[in-house]
């Protein structure tokens, strides 16, 4: 249903995790559908839409805050709504316009569907719409979905998550695990390779746990096989993987397919098998460091990332060192670190042991000083090769001498090289690597060839449409932040 949005512009600000990344896709999607325009980059929104994360022991702070410096907004700008949705909202529900009457709608994680409903009403009603639902009614990827970018996309293969993990809240959030059936995941990456889509990217919030709902433990590795098979489609990636569901067969299915790309983000949380079995996380450190020996043996130039958390209650300093132990093994090309935060309805929020602050800090810059030094080694290695680089948008820079653009190479690990005249964000680039820095590589040379395609083509067009240049979904407060096709944001898992 289309409503009478004429000329109502929109702007959404999401927090967390890819999936909230994807989500706020469907909601720009359900917007542009509905009739409203993306905001342009110095007009004020008719709609603010807040994509939130409850991940974080900060999440309400931030998002109350960013209300308020919203509400003067608001006051001068007739007719502006403010929404709210994502995980917070599942978990604050109605809290929310209490504390911020000047919002117009809350809706949560299992209708984004609802959200033009929800505005019109509002403004109809001249009253807050505040509607959750308990459970998923239709799957989020049959609703449309403004991608922003034309390249690369977000695949859903699932939602929700079966674990119980004693420091995450998000199962009560999102839900039990729903999986799409593979037939339609599969048409929906071969229409998008259709559009000028060169990477997808299978997404969920335990991926490789999929097939679980219909009871074949081998949909995932079958899938990645499958989507071999399309052609066209250059580069395909996934996260993000548990652990105890990361089998041989997946192991197998990523060196046997040549557009899976050699990148795995699996999160770790902690080397402690003390720790890992008060978090209810289902492996020891010994599968854990098992599974990242037979990825390497299988594809020796893998890239593996990791999450962990340091100072989760009753964490001791030889847990702590156990920890250390596993990143000085797994040798990670790169971490997301985080210090414990408590989220009410967790089970660790009541755990004995809390870590005192200081001493959660000062694990946390030790960590965080190992692994600098652990990813700069990492990447000292790519000195010296050529590599394929996969343009994007929005992270070329320039240092005073030369401008720069940047991209992928198929490890995903960031590459800046001499900006090549006929590349696009889209395009692939030959470029030797001349120099290394902890988080990324340096292309310092003549670019060896530019390879126009049409991912390039699907950038030019998407370029030249009017609304190219209007912020629609940005990442974080205040202002507007790097597009959603930005690299992946720490998974929940």
């Amino acid at each position: 249903m289309t409503f009478d949005a004429a000329a109502r512009t929109y702007e959404i600000r999401t927090y967390g995790c890819q999936m909230n990344v994807h989500d706020s896709e469907r909601l720009a999607g359900l917007l542009e559908d509905a009739g409203y325009a993306r905001a342009g980059d110095d007009a004020t929104p008719d709609v603010v839409v807040f994509n939130t994360c409850a991940v974080r022991e900060n999440a309400d702070n931030r998002l109350y805050g960013n209300l308020g410096h919203l509400r003067p907004v608001k006051e001068g700008h007739a007719g502006m709504q403010i929404a709210v949705g994502g995980c917070l909202a599942q978990k604050d529900r109605d809290t929310i316009v209490k504390r911020a009457p000047w919002v117009d709608v809350v809706f949560g994680t299992h209708n984004i569907g609802s959200l033009p409903v929800l505005l019109e009403r509002a403004r109809v009603q001249e009253a807050a719409q505040v509607e959750i639902k308990e459970s998923l009614e239709t799957f989020p990827s049959t609703l449309p979905t403004r991608r922003e970018s034309p390249y690369a996309a977000w695949v859903s293969v699932s939602v929700g998550c079966n674990n119980t993990c004693t420091f995450c809240i998000v199962p009560s959030l999102r839900g039990k695990e729903t999986d799409r059936r593979p037939g339609e995941i599969l048409a929906e990456v071969e229409a998008l390779v259709g559009e000028g889509v060169l990477e997808v990217t299978l997404l969920g919030q335990n991926v490789n746990s999929y097939g679980a709902e219909f009871g074949d433990r081998g949909a995932f590795a079958d899938l990645l096989r499958a989507c071999g098979r399309i052609e066209g489609l250059e580069r395909v990636r996934f996260t993000s993987p548990h652990p105890r569901d990361f089998t041989d067969d997946v192991i197998a299915a990523m060196a046997e397919t040549p557009n899976v790309m050699p990148s795995l983000h699996m999160p770790l949380q902690s080397g402690s098998d003390t720790v890992l079995k008060a978090m209810r996380r289902s492996y020891r450190q010994e599968r854990y460091l098992g599974i990242i020996e037979r990825v390497r043996a299988a594809i020796p130039e893998a890239a593996i990332t990791t999450d962990i958390i340091v100072g989760f209650p009753g964490e001791t300093e030889e847990d702590f060192e156990q920890t250390l132990h596993v990143v000085r093994e797994a040798r990670f090309s790169g971490a997301f670190t985080f210090q414990y935060s408590k989220r009410p309805g967790t089970p660790a929020a009541d755990m004995e042991g809390q870590v005192p602050k200081p001493v959660v800090q000062e694990r946390y810059e030790r960590l965080v000083e190992l692994q600098e030094e652990i990813s700069w080694a990492e990447n000292k290695r790519q000195l010296g090769r050529t590599l394929d680089v996969l343009v994007a948008e929005g992270e070329g820079r320039k240092d005073g001498r030369t401008h720069r653009m940047s991209g992928r190479a198929p490890d995903n690990r960031l590459v800046h090289f001499t900006a090549a005249e006929t590349a696009r964000p889209g395009d692939v680039v030959t470029v030797d690597v001349t120099y290394a820095a902890p988080h990324h590589l340096v292309a310092d040379g003549p670019v060896r060839g530019v390879r126009r395609t049409a991912a390039g083509d699907a950038w030019e067009r998407r370029a030249a449409e009017p609304a190219a240049s209007a912020k629609g979904v940005s990442l974080g407060m205040p202002g507007i932040g790097r597009p959603v096709a930005a690299p992946a944001a720490p998974s929940c898992r």
